[in-house]
């Protein structure tokens, strides 16, 4: 998308008519350079400070930190890229059935609503008995058709004394 330039910051400033001390000089150097580039379609983008290995002598080396200024611009080739397009229009499909149409859905079961009691009579066709054993005798003789009562319980489930 964009193409940079990078270049030397100026180390000393430049003198000019009217322009005093050695911030204002250094300073008219700077926008100095900023003018130029910007004449020609570069956009300053920002101001580093780098290291840069030096050769000092004949066998050592040495770090330098020099200031450099980068600038930008938006690359020729690729402005056409950038142009708006029109999406293609989504083919439409048919749509589900209607929502009037469509069953309702589950009702989900609250835990805190016990589920609603059907009697005993509903479930067995049989009257419910008075008590614990004589329902499981019931629901036992209703499993196992056939089967006779010991000979010691009575016609209620319960024991003979």
């Amino acid at each position: 998308m964009y193409e940079f330039k990078v270049v030397p910051a100026p180390s000393r400033g430049k003198r000019a008519k009217g322009v005093k001390g050695a911030e204002g000089r250094f300073a008219f150097a700077l926008e100095e350079v900023m003018n130029e580039l910007a004449a020609e379609g570069w956009e300053f983008l920002r101001s580093e400070t780098l290291p840069s290995e030096e050769k000092s002598g004949l066998t050592s080396t040495t770090t330098t930190f020099r200031s450099v200024m980068v600038f930008r611009r938006a690359r020729k080739d690729d402005i056409s890229a950038f142009r708006p397009r029109l999406l293609e229009r989504p083919a439409y499909k048919e749509l589900p059935r209607p929502v009037e149409a469509m069953p309702p859905p589950p009702q989900e079961e609250n835990e805190d609503e016990p589920p609603p009691e059907t009697s005993f009579a509903e479930e067995t066709g049989e009257e419910q008995p008075t008590s614990l054993p004589v329902a499981l005798m019931t629901r036992a003789r209703s499993v196992a058709p056939g089967t006779k009562p010991d000979a010691d319980e009575d016609e209620t489930g319960h024991a003979a004394e």
